[in-house]
């Protein structure tokens, strides 16, 4: 069978707005054969993590997504965030412009955040020869935003060939920057309201079959949709309004270079002044409205997602999480699945915003205290070479 090869592959798949359907196959699509798989992460960002960085691994991981989206200037790829890394898919006529904002966001990372960024460009072409593949499905979090769900164990053996130092993409020149137009950082730290903050990652084990994992997924998402809104750790009129200062410095580094920084510092904080004075005040300026934009910017959060495994950044109450780590205790000694789990007290949000006047903002949630990056750390470690089971939901 022939496969698509458009550049607008994402936008026209099909939509599932029930979480629970990331478990169901008939929602994957084969991504096309001639796109490629730019893939990047934090090196030790567990040690970054152990240093207290947590939002600027978090802003490296997004800078990601924000350079290669902007560079190619399309917003309707398929991508995931990890916490300290991402994954963005695209198409052939693109892959140039990807690679160029691979190098210049590494050098970015590298000379403004003080972290060490290692990207890759793999051909999918060449996980089909691995004996793999990529599908993705599409779930509608609101009438303006979409996140890619990807499943087939393509992904996880790009990210492993990526550790490997191989499609290594080289940093840019001293100097070289990209355009990180619409990133930013301006929410302090989410608390729990339901007791803890909890990072799951759930990946597919030695033993695992698509019966047998695709019953695990379910279950947990199953568990955690006991909680208030499927435990999703922003609120249903959206976080509540906070500016931290190394939110404010982190964009500000986004925003350009050092000289004349400070006016882009204020730039930030006039910003905000002003949406939370419409807020306040219940008004609105022009078309945007600061309390609609709160409340769509929890409605837009990707705190649950599937990347060839299940990844949550939950807030559930103590009973709701035993529950979880027992399931998942489980179907780890049977090796259905390995898994990691983190917990603490609040999350973070790194944001993507073309535009605050239009409602396709992007929120990507993770644990405040190391999330993704620490639950992986506490996964069993798999021998040289290997990758995790492909199993599709």
């Amino acid at each position: 069978m022939t496969q698509p090869t458009t550049d607008d592959f994402f936008s026209t798949l099909p939509v599932f707005t029930d979480f629970e359907g990331v478990a169901d196959s008939t929602n994957y699509r084969p991504l096309p054969q001639d796109w490629s798989l730019a893939t990047a992460d934090i090196v030790d960002s567990t040690g970054a993590i152990e240093a207290g960085r947590y939002k600027a691994v978090n802003m490296a991981g997004a800078s990601v997504i924000s350079a290669i989206l902007n560079a190619v200037g399309q917003h309707d790829l398929p991508f995931v965030f990890g916490g300290d890394g991402a994954l963005v898919a695209v198409p052939p006529a693109s892959v140039g412009l990807a690679h160029d904002a691979l190098a210049a966001v590494q050098n970015w990372v590298r000379e403004e955040l003080g972290l060490t960024l290692r990207a890759a460009l793999v051909p999918v072409v060449d996980i089909h020869d691995a004996g793999l593949d990529v599908r993705v499905a599409r779930f509608q979090v609101s009438p303006g935003a979409s996140y890619a769900m990807f499943s087939g164990g393509g992904a996880s053996w790009a990210e492993a060939r990526m550790k490997e130092g191989l499609y290594a993409v080289k940093p840019a020149l001293a100097g070289a920057r990209p355009d990180l137009s619409g990133l930013s950082c301006r929410w302090n730290p989410i608390q729990s309201r339901h007791g803890e903050i909890v990072s799951i990652i759930a990946l597919p084990g030695p033993a695992a079959t698509t019966g047998s994992f695709t019953a695990l997924v379910s279950d947990i998402v199953a568990i955690a949709g006991g909680e208030e809104r499927g435990g999703h750790p922003v609120g249903e009129d959206g976080p509540e309004l906070g500016l931290s200062s190394a939110g404010v410095d982190a964009e500000a580094r986004a925003r350009g270079p050092k000289k004349g920084r400070w006016r882009q510092k204020v730039f930030v904080v006039a910003q905000y002044l002003l949406t939370v004075t419409l807020f306040r005040l219940n008004r609105k300026l022009g078309s945007f409205d600061a309390a609609q934009y709160r409340r769509d910017v929890g409605r837009n959060s990707d705190f649950r997602k599937f990347d060839d495994g299940l990844k949550m950044t939950i807030d559930i109450d103590a009973n709701r999480r035993s529950r979880i780590e027992a399931r998942l205790e489980q179907a780890a000694i049977v090796g259905i699945c390995r898994y990691g789990l983190h917990r603490q007290d609040s999350a973070l949000m790194t944001c993507i915003v073309p535009s605050p006047l239009s409602n396709d903002h992007m929120h990507f949630i993770d644990g405040a205290a190391g999330g993704y990056a620490v639950a992986a750390s506490r996964m069993k470690k798999l021998g040289p070479g290997q990758t995790t089971a492909a199993v599709t939901p």
